[in-house]
C-alpha cells in the first residue's frame, strides 16, 4: 500500500538527505524499523527494561534494604533534613538515593559523615548484608557502640570518629575479620581496646578514654599511614602529590554539599586548595577491588602521558592505604550533558556554533588518543556527560577511569564490558572486544546527543510508541521525512547544512560492523566535508540493500508459515 504522504526532499548537493528516499511503501517503512543487528538491539532493550523494572517497581512488597535505610535514618535523627531523597516509595535505594553506593543491586557503602545527626544507630543496619563501608564520622551520635555491628561480616571500613558514643568497645566486634580501617577517635569511650583490633591495618583510638595497652608505649593509632600518605614512593612526571589533610581541607572533609558528580568508580567533589585554586577532586570508592585500584593506576598513567587541549588535564593525586584521589581543574561550565538536559530555569543552553565546536574538539581529542599516544588509548565511555566545557566552552574530554591502554602488539580483548548503555558498540556488547572503532561508535552517538539534546536511551519514548534507542529514533524520523524534528527544540537558529553533515557523520560512525566505520582521523576530515559525499552515497546504497533483504526475508517467513499451517491442518485426525 503506497504511503499517504508525499516524500519531502532536503537538498544536499542535489541529493536527498539521510535516508529520506530509502522507503517507498508503508510496508517497507514498517520493516525499516529493524536493523541488521536486531538481535543485539533486542538484547539491549531487554537489559534496559529489566534493569528499569527491577529498580523501579516491587515484585513482592517493599525493598528490604530500602526499609532498613528509612528505619536507620529515623534513628539517626536527621533534624536538619539534609537527606531528602530516601523515599520509602522509591523501592530500591540503588536507583537514586544519595549517600549510597551499590554493587550488583545491593548497598555496599554509606557515606553519612558531617550531616548533623543527633540520634543513634539502629539494628536495622544489619539488614544491609553486603555493607563494606560505613562512614558516620563528624556527627553528634550518642549511645553505646552497638554489639550487633559484629554481624556485619563484610565491613572493611568503619568510621565513627568525632561523635558522642560512650561505653566500651564490644568484644563481639572481634568477629569483624575483614576490617581494614577502624576509626573510633574523639568519642566518650572507656575501657581497654581488645587486642585483636591492633592487627587492623589502620586504626585510631585517640582522643578517647580508651586504654590502648599495658604500657604508655602501646600506640592508640596505627603506625601505617592513617590517614596520611602511602609508603609507596611513586612519581608521575610533573603531577603534584597531595597529602591527605590537604584533600580533606579542600573538600570540607568530603562534605556531601560539595558533590558535583558521580561515576562508576566514585564521587567527584568541588574543592578549594590552600592557594584558592578551585579543583574537582575524584574520590575512588572501590579501591579494594581490582577494578577500583586498577582504575586509579590506569587513569594516572593515561593522563600523565596524554596531553592535548581537548583532554582533561590532571593536576595531581593522593594515595593512602585506604584512599585513591585524583585532582583536576574545576570546570565551572560543567558538562555538555548538563547544558543539554539539566539547565536550571533562566540558564542559557548551548547554541549551534558551540555544539559544532564541541563536535570538532572531541574528534580531535579522540584522534590524539588513538593515533598519537603509544600505546594507543581507548576511552570506552564516550558520552555527553564525560565532555566538560572550559571557560571558552571548548570541549575537554574527561573520565579516563574506563579507558584501556592497548598495546599494538596485543589483542583488543577485554574481560569486562565498560561503558554506558546506548553508547556501547554492538560488537563490544556481544564479544567484549574493544578497539578504536568502539570509540567511533560512542562518538557517533554523542554527535546525535549534540544535535537532538536527548539521551542515548530514553524509556519515556515508549509512551509515544517511539524507539528507546536514540539512533533508531533518528533513523525513523529520517524515514518519515521529519528532519526538523531531529533538531533540539531549544535550538532557535542553526545551519541546516551543517546539521546534515553532523547527522551523516554520526550515522556513518554508528554502523553495526566496525570495519564499516571511519577512523577518527577520517572522522575529522568527514566533519570538514572531505570525502563525505562518496561515503554517504555508499551508506544509502547499503541501507537500501539491507531493506530489500529484510523485505525478502519477511515474505519468505510469511510463505513458510502458511505452508506449515496447511501441513498442520492436514495432519489433524479426520
Amino acid at each position: 500500500m503506497a504511503m499517504a504522504k508525499t516524500e519531502a526532499e532536503c537538498q544536499n548537493g542535489g541529493k536527498r538527505f539521510a535516508g529520506e528516499r530509502l522507503f517507498e511503501t508503508k510496508k517497507s517503512y514498517m520493516i525499516g524499523a529493524f536493523s541488521i543487528w536486531q538481535p543485539l538491539k533486542l538484547v539491549a532493550y531487554c537489559l534496559v527494561l529489566l534493569s528499569f523494572l527491577s529498580i523501579g517497581y516491587p515484585s513482592n512488597g517493599p525493598d528490604l534494604e530500602g526499609e532498613a535505610l528509612v528505619e536507620l535514618l529515623k534513628a539517626l535523627n536527621d533534624s536538619s533534613g539534609r537527606i531528602k531523597d530516601w523515599n520509602y516509595y522509591l523501592v530500591s535505594p540503588c536507583f537514586s538515593w544519595s549517600h549510597i553506593t551499590c554493587r550488583n543491586g545491593s548497598v555496599t557503602s554509606l557515606s553519612l559523615a558531617s550531616n548533623g545527626f543527633s540520634g543513634t544507630l539502629s539494628p536495622a543496619i544489619t539488614k544491609l548484608k553486603f555493607l563494606v563501608s560505613l562512614e558516620l564520622q563528624s556527627n553528634n551520635l550518642s549511645g553505646p557502640l552497638p554489639d550487633y555491628l559484629s554481624n556485619m561480616v563484610h565491613l572493611e571500613n568503619l568510621n565513627l570518629a568525632n561523635n558522642k558514643f560512650n561505653g566500651s568497645i564490644p568484644v563481639t566486634w572481634g568477629q569483624l575479620s575483614n576490617l581494614k580501617h577502624l576509626d573510633l577517635s574523639a568519642n566518650d569511650l572507656i575501657g581497654r581496646v581488645p587486642l585483636q583490633f591492633f592487627s587492623v591495618p589502620e586504626f585510631n583510638f585517640t582522643m578517647t578514654g580508651l586504654s590502648c595497652g599495658s604500657s604508655p608505649e602501646q600506640p592508640c593509632v596505627s603506625s601505617s599511614p592513617f590517614p596520611g600518605e602511602d609508603d609507596c614512593k611513586i612519581s608521575f612526571g610533573q603531577l603534584k602529590r597531595f597529602s591527605w589533610p590537604e584533600i580533606q581541607i579542600a573538600t570540607d572533609n568530603f562534605s556531601e554539599h560539595n558533590i558535583i558528580g558521580q561515576g562508576g568508580f566514585g564521587k567527584v567533589y568541588k574543592g578549594v586548595l590552600s592557594d584558592n585554586t578551585k579543583v574537582a577532586i575524584k574520590r575512588l570508592s572501590d579501591y579494594h577491588s581490582p577494578g577500583g585500584e586498577a582504575a586509579f593506576q590506569r587513569e594516572v598513567q593515561l593522563i600523565s602521558v596524554a596531553v592535548h587541549r581537548n583532554l582533561l588535564r590532571l593536576i595531581g593525586f593522593c594515595m593512602t592505604s585506604s584512599e585513591r584521589i585524583l585532582v583536576y581543574p574545576f570546570m565551572k561550565n560543567l558538562s555538555v550533558a548538563y547544558h543539554l538536559r539539566d539547565l536550571k530555569p533562566g540558564e542559557k543552553g548551548l547554541d549551534w556554533p558551540t555544539r559544532k565546536q564541541v563536535a570538532f574538539g572531541v574528534a580531535h581529542g579522540l584522534e590524539y588518543l588513538h593515533v598519537h599516544c603509544n600505546p594507543k588509548i581507548i576511552h570506552r565511555d564516550l558520552k555527553a556527560a564525560n565532555i566538560l566545557l572550559d571557560d571558552n566552552f571548548e570541549a575537554v574530554l574527561g573520565d579516563f577511569g574506563l579507558a584501556k591502554l592497548v598495546d599494538t602488539k596485543f589483542t583488543h580483548v577485554t574481560t569486562q564490558i565498560r561503558g554506558t548503555m546506548g553508547h556501547i558498540a554492538p560488537e563490544y556488547l556481544s564479544t567484549g572486544k574493544s578497539s578504536e572503532k568502539t570509540d567511533v561508535f560512542g562518538y557517533g552517538i554523542t554527535l546525535l546527543e549534540l544535535v537532538t539534546g536527548q539521551r542515548a536511551i530514553d524509556l519515556s519514548r515508549l509512551e509515544e510508541e517511539e524507539d528507546v534507542l536514540l539512533i533508531d529514533h533518528i533513523k525513523k524520523l529520517l524515514r518519515e521525512d521529519r528532519f526538523d524534528d531531529i533538531v533540539d527544540g531549544n535550538l532557535k537558529t542553526y545551519d541546516r547544512e551543517e546539521v546534515k553533515t553532523i547527522v551523516q557523520v554520526a550515522l556513518l560512525s554508528t554502523q553495526s560492523l566496525p570495519e564499516d566505520r571511519p577512523t577518527m582521523t577520517e572522522v575529522v576530515k568527514l566533519l570538514q566535508g572531505v570525502g563525505l559525499a562518496g561515503r554517504w552515497t555508499k551508506w544509502e546504497e547499503q541501507a537500501r540493500n539491507q531493506e530489500f533483504s529484510l523485505i525478502s526475508r519477511r515474505y519468505a517467513w510469511a510463505e513458510d508459515s502458511i505452508v506449515n499451517q496447511e501441513a498442520i491442518q492436514l495432519s489433524k485426525a479426520r
